[in-house]
């Protein structure tokens, strides 16, 4: 009898000592209802605007995509704008996602095969974010570009440093494919 009270007391004593940890807080996805990709042409030029916009979030409301027309032959300075406007003051999610840049890649595809777009940004690791870029455009053509925000992408995997998609892995945090003429 004395070892199973010195067992329930050792397990009493154990119960107390325990202290009680907050829960871990996942990071919660952000919401992005406006995304703008500005295209200004490295020569000097007037810049193009990309820009997806949905401000009823997964409301019934259709989002409005609006493009411009891209020149041939022509290096473009590329760069993206992330925001929610469901809230006052609209929130810059462009900000937050630098902070976070080891978490966030974009990926970029096209249908246009002389449409190439390149990372000129990099997280403190070295991999690609995409929040800047070159877009270069070679023959005319028309086609869609495609831009895909990942959220934790393995940014080891092959390819992924080059913007291949296919190895990324992670969570999409948004994807949006653009209409787009060469001239």
């Amino acid at each position: 009898m004395k070892i199973f009270k010195l067992l329930f007391a050792a397990f009493v004593l154990t119960l107390s000592s325990c202290e009680k940890k907050d829960p871990e807080i996942p990071n919660e996805e952000e919401v992005i209802t406006t995304l703008i990709y500005t295209l200004t042409p490295s020569g000097g030029g007037t810049a193009v605007e990309m820009k997806f916009q949905d401000l009823d979030g997964d409301g019934g409301d259709a989002p409005t995509i609006t493009t411009g027309k891209l020149m041939k032959n022509t290096t473009y300075n590329g760069t993206l704008v992330l925001m929610n406007e469901l809230v006052t003051p609209t929130e810059d999610i462009t900000e937050e996602l630098k902070e976070e840049d080891k978490d966030h890649q974009f990926f970029f595809s096209s249908t246009i095969s002389d449409l190439l777009v390149s990372y000129t940004d990099q997280d403190a690791d070295g991999n690609p974010i995409g929040v800047e870029t070159t877009l270069t455009s070679t023959n005319a053509g028309s086609g869609n570009l495609s831009i895909t925000l990942k959220h934790k992408p393995n940014k080891t995997a092959s390819g992924v440093s080059t913007g291949d998609i296919s190895n990324a892995g992670g969570e999409t945090d948004i994807e949006i494919t653009f209409s787009i003429d060469v001239e």
